[in-house]
């Protein structure tokens, strides 16, 4: 097979713009399903955070590194399964999930994208097609998100969706397990909640450890070296009210972080918040 014909073996078919079905109150705008999701990030119409699409559906963060690197990465999302539960990896050059769903193609099918060089943010692009090489692996990697269909059935709110805002990030002094270039803070995702609504949710989210599991936390931030609550490093502020506890849970963003600070030529995530969404029932995660 020639260049030309490999490079247009590893090329997704093209396909008309999704139309989206509804709109949800406190929620951003639905679609059919996650096919039709992913067919709106890769045309352009999709481009804010996911937080609440496609309920029922699992929701994946990515990480794309040159090969020089994919190996140590995924020792340490071995060495760290809270932060860093794997779904998915790629074959070098494939740009192709394979087990994740219909034609996903992680250069287009995020709605938006950050890109690292150097550990510096370069960009935040639509796709990144352009930069994707024959040496790349792609990661997926379980999301907190997959989860909170199951909290809001069993009855337990989540303000950040309510809000229509991205969920808060932030970065504790809680350290991960290290390999030799990758190693860095453990972050988390939080969600405020009523005792009984956090014991609830504890009970639920144990049971799906591809989606980062039970909470890490709850109760005082400070604890694990959050000093303000209404200052998350990514994502957005969501209050807690009188009587609320803020539980916390690993997040995804962890690997972006560390990465970061090791400081590869070239890294590309998604932005926080932005995930994939895949074909998988959440049910397929417990």
């Amino acid at each position: 097979m020639t260049a030309v014909e490999t490079a247009q073996a590893k090329r997704v078919p093209e396909h008309p713009a999704p139309m989206p079905v509804h709109t949800r109150p406190g929620a951003s705008v639905a679609y059919a399903n996650p096919y039709s999701a992913r067919l709106a990030a890769r045309s352009g119409v999709l481009r804010g955070h996911t937080s609440g699409l496609c309920d029922g559906y699992v929701q994946a963060n990515i990480v794309m590194l040159r090969d020089t690197w994919a190996n140590e990465f995924l020792r340490f999302c071995q060495l760290n399964p809270k932060p860093c539960p794997l779904l998915d990896v790629t074959e070098p050059g494939v740009p192709v999930f394979r087990h994740l769903g219909q034609d996903v193609d992680v250069r287009r099918d995020v709605p938006r994208y950050r890109v690292y060089r150097n550990g510096e943010l370069a960009d935040e692009p639509a796709d990144v097609e352009a930069l994707w090489t024959d040496d790349m692996v792609a990661f997926a990697i379980g999301c907190s998100f997959s989860f909170e269909h199951a909290l809001m059935e069993a009855g337990v709110p989540l303000r950040h969706i309510a809000m229509s805002r991205n969920v808060a990030m932030y970065r504790t002094s809680v350290d991960t397990i290290g390999t030799s270039r990758l190693a860095g803070k453990l972050v988390v995702s939080m969600r405020p909640m009523s005792v009984p609504d956090a014991i609830r949710s504890i009970e639920i989210t144990s049971r799906m450890p591809r989606a980062h599991g039970a909470p890490v936390h709850f109760g005082d931030p400070a604890a694990i070296g959050i000093a303000d609550l209404a200052q998350p490093d990514w994502g957005d502020a969501v209050p807690v009210q009188p009587g609320e506890v803020p539980v916390f849970w690993a997040c995804g963003v962890t690997p972006q972080a560390v990465v970061q600070q090791a400081r590869p030529e070239l890294c590309i995530t998604h932005a926080p918040g932005h995930m994939l969404i895949t074909d998988l029932r959440t049910a397929a995660l417990a």
